[in-house]
Protein backbone atom coordinates (compact mmCIF):
# COMPACT_ATOMS: atom_id res chain seq x y z
CA UNK A 1 0.00 0.00 0.00
CA UNK A 2 1.11 3.81 -0.90
CA UNK A 3 0.02 5.90 1.25
CA UNK A 4 -2.00 8.74 -0.55
CA UNK A 5 -0.25 11.97 -0.16
CA UNK A 6 -2.80 14.25 -1.78
CA UNK A 7 -5.37 13.22 0.52
CA UNK A 8 -3.29 12.88 3.52
CA UNK A 9 -2.24 16.85 2.36
CA UNK A 10 -6.20 17.70 1.72
CA UNK A 11 -6.89 16.01 4.65
CA UNK A 12 -4.91 18.25 6.78
CA UNK A 13 -5.39 21.36 5.15
CA UNK A 14 -9.63 20.97 6.67
CA UNK A 15 -7.39 20.16 10.06
CA UNK A 16 -5.98 23.28 9.68
CA UNK A 17 -8.94 25.39 8.46
CA UNK A 18 -10.88 23.85 11.52
CA UNK A 19 -8.95 25.09 13.90
CA UNK A 20 -9.75 28.68 13.11
CA UNK A 21 -6.06 29.26 11.42
CA UNK A 22 -5.38 30.58 8.12
CA UNK A 23 -4.03 27.83 5.95
CA UNK A 24 -2.49 30.33 3.67
CA UNK A 25 -0.45 32.00 5.44
CA UNK A 26 3.21 31.95 5.32
CA UNK A 27 4.28 29.56 7.94
CA UNK A 28 1.20 27.29 7.11
CA UNK A 29 1.38 26.75 3.49
CA UNK A 30 3.44 24.09 2.92
CA UNK A 31 2.51 22.72 6.11
CA UNK A 32 -0.31 19.71 4.56
CA UNK A 33 2.69 18.53 2.02
CA UNK A 34 5.31 18.36 4.64
CA UNK A 35 2.65 16.50 6.82
CA UNK A 36 2.21 14.15 4.03
CA UNK A 37 5.63 14.02 3.52
CA UNK A 38 6.52 12.38 7.31
CA UNK A 39 3.46 10.54 7.47
CA UNK A 40 4.41 8.51 4.50
CA UNK A 41 7.48 8.18 6.17
CA UNK A 42 6.52 7.16 10.02
CA UNK A 43 3.40 4.91 8.67
CA UNK A 44 6.10 3.03 6.23
CA UNK A 45 5.78 -0.27 8.31
CA UNK A 46 2.34 -0.62 7.01
CA UNK A 47 3.26 -2.03 3.38
CA UNK A 48 5.98 -3.94 5.38
CA UNK A 49 6.40 -7.82 5.93
CA UNK A 50 8.54 -8.10 8.39
CA UNK A 51 9.51 -12.00 8.38
CA UNK A 52 11.05 -11.16 5.12
CA UNK A 53 14.19 -9.36 6.36
CA UNK A 54 14.47 -12.82 9.14
CA UNK A 55 14.32 -14.69 5.80
CA UNK A 56 18.03 -15.23 5.76
CA UNK A 57 20.36 -15.77 8.13
CA UNK A 58 23.05 -18.01 8.93
CA UNK A 59 21.86 -22.12 9.33
CA UNK A 60 24.45 -24.02 10.07
CA UNK A 61 25.32 -22.26 13.46
CA UNK A 62 25.42 -24.47 16.58
CA UNK A 63 24.64 -21.47 18.79
CA UNK A 64 21.96 -22.68 21.08
CA UNK A 65 22.23 -19.60 23.95
CA UNK A 66 20.44 -16.97 24.51
CA UNK A 67 21.02 -13.56 21.79
CA UNK A 68 19.98 -10.13 23.25
CA UNK A 69 19.47 -6.95 21.58
CA UNK A 70 19.51 -3.95 24.09
CA UNK A 71 18.39 -0.50 23.65
CA UNK A 72 17.16 -0.45 20.24
CA UNK A 73 15.67 3.32 20.04
CA UNK A 74 12.34 3.39 18.03
CA UNK A 75 9.38 5.79 17.17
CA UNK A 76 6.24 4.94 16.67
CA UNK A 77 2.45 6.68 16.57
CA UNK A 78 -0.48 6.27 19.22
CA UNK A 79 -3.53 5.26 17.46
CA UNK A 80 -5.59 6.64 19.78
CA UNK A 81 -4.55 9.95 19.75
CA UNK A 82 -1.50 10.26 16.49
CA UNK A 83 0.65 11.52 18.87
CA UNK A 84 4.32 9.99 19.20
CA UNK A 85 5.45 7.26 21.32
CA UNK A 86 9.39 6.82 21.54
CA UNK A 87 11.70 4.67 23.78
CA UNK A 88 13.69 2.09 23.44
CA UNK A 89 13.21 -1.86 22.99
CA UNK A 90 15.12 -5.17 24.13
CA UNK A 91 15.02 -8.22 22.23
CA UNK A 92 16.55 -11.63 22.61
CA UNK A 93 15.99 -15.10 21.68
CA UNK A 94 17.22 -18.51 21.95
CA UNK A 95 17.87 -19.63 18.05
CA UNK A 96 17.02 -23.37 17.42
CA UNK A 97 20.24 -23.52 14.72
CA UNK A 98 19.53 -19.98 13.07
CA UNK A 99 20.62 -16.74 13.37
CA UNK A 100 19.74 -13.55 11.79
CA UNK A 101 22.80 -10.37 11.60
CA UNK A 102 21.39 -8.46 14.32
CA UNK A 103 20.37 -5.62 12.41
CA UNK A 104 17.64 -7.48 11.20
CA UNK A 105 16.41 -7.66 14.66
CA UNK A 106 16.45 -3.71 15.02
CA UNK A 107 14.65 -3.51 11.81
CA UNK A 108 11.83 -5.84 12.56
CA UNK A 109 11.40 -3.25 16.22
CA UNK A 110 11.65 -0.50 13.42
CA UNK A 111 9.25 -1.66 10.62
CA UNK A 112 6.23 -2.93 13.49
CA UNK A 113 6.96 0.28 15.24
CA UNK A 114 6.36 2.60 11.66
CA UNK A 115 2.14 2.04 12.10
CA UNK A 116 -0.55 3.49 13.96
CA UNK A 117 0.31 1.39 17.22
CA UNK A 118 -0.05 0.56 21.20
CA UNK A 119 2.83 -0.40 22.82
CA UNK A 120 1.15 -4.18 24.32
CA UNK A 121 0.26 -4.59 20.43
CA UNK A 122 4.05 -3.65 19.57
CA UNK A 123 5.59 -6.03 22.32
CA UNK A 124 3.46 -8.93 21.01
CA UNK A 125 3.69 -8.50 17.44
CA UNK A 126 7.82 -8.05 17.63
CA UNK A 127 7.91 -11.12 19.90
CA UNK A 128 5.18 -13.06 17.45
CA UNK A 129 7.54 -11.88 14.59
CA UNK A 130 11.17 -13.09 15.69
CA UNK A 131 9.48 -16.87 17.39
CA UNK A 132 7.63 -17.20 13.85
CA UNK A 133 10.43 -16.41 11.35
CA UNK A 134 13.28 -17.51 13.24
CA UNK A 135 11.74 -21.39 14.64
CA UNK A 136 13.10 -19.95 17.54
CA UNK A 137 12.75 -22.06 21.43
CA UNK A 138 12.22 -18.95 22.45
CA UNK A 139 11.85 -14.86 22.52
CA UNK A 140 11.38 -12.16 24.97
CA UNK A 141 11.01 -8.47 24.36
CA UNK A 142 9.97 -5.50 26.55
CA UNK A 143 9.71 -2.00 25.60
CA UNK A 144 10.17 1.16 27.49
CA UNK A 145 8.52 4.46 26.07
CA UNK A 146 7.28 7.66 26.77
CA UNK A 147 3.72 8.76 25.41
CA UNK A 148 2.85 12.14 24.44
CA UNK A 149 -0.46 11.67 24.30
CA UNK A 150 0.42 11.40 28.03
CA UNK A 151 3.13 13.47 28.82
CA UNK A 152 1.56 16.74 27.00
CA UNK A 153 -2.15 16.73 27.06
CA UNK A 154 -4.49 15.04 29.76
CA UNK A 155 -2.87 13.93 32.97
CA UNK A 156 0.53 15.79 31.56
CA UNK A 157 3.35 14.08 33.30
CA UNK A 158 6.64 13.90 31.67
CA UNK A 159 9.02 11.45 31.89
CA UNK A 160 6.74 8.68 32.60
CA UNK A 161 7.44 5.73 30.93
CA UNK A 162 5.48 2.49 30.04
CA UNK A 163 6.45 -0.83 30.31
CA UNK A 164 5.31 -3.58 28.46
CA UNK A 165 6.86 -7.20 27.95
CA UNK A 166 6.26 -10.14 25.91
CA UNK A 167 7.36 -13.90 26.59
CA UNK A 168 6.84 -16.58 23.57
CA UNK A 169 8.62 -20.21 23.77
CA UNK A 170 10.54 -21.44 26.39
CA UNK A 171 10.46 -17.69 27.66
CA UNK A 172 7.33 -17.71 28.64
CA UNK A 173 7.66 -21.83 30.08
CA UNK A 174 10.88 -21.47 31.59
CA UNK A 175 11.26 -19.28 34.91
CA UNK A 176 15.13 -19.55 34.86
CA UNK A 177 15.14 -19.03 30.84
CA UNK A 178 13.25 -15.56 31.85
CA UNK A 179 14.86 -14.95 34.81
CA UNK A 180 18.51 -14.30 32.51
CA UNK A 181 16.53 -12.29 29.69
CA UNK A 182 15.46 -10.01 32.49
CA UNK A 183 18.95 -10.05 34.39
CA UNK A 184 20.48 -8.96 31.24
CA UNK A 185 18.55 -6.56 30.70
CA UNK A 186 18.57 -4.91 34.82
CA UNK A 187 22.80 -4.76 34.30
CA UNK A 188 22.07 -1.58 31.61
CA UNK A 189 20.06 -0.03 33.76
CA UNK A 190 22.42 2.17 34.69
CA UNK A 191 22.83 4.09 32.54
CA UNK A 192 19.60 5.25 31.58
CA UNK A 193 18.01 8.32 32.88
Amino acid sequence: MVIDRDRVARAVGEIIAAIGEDASREGLVDTPSRIADMYAEVFSGISQDPKELLAVGFEEEEHEEMVVLKDIPFYSMCEHHFLPFHGLAHVGYIPRGRLVGISKLARVVEILARRPQLQERLTGQIADTVLEALEAQGVGVVIEAEHLCMTMRGIRKPGSRLVTSASRGIFRTQPATRAEFFSILGNSQSGRR
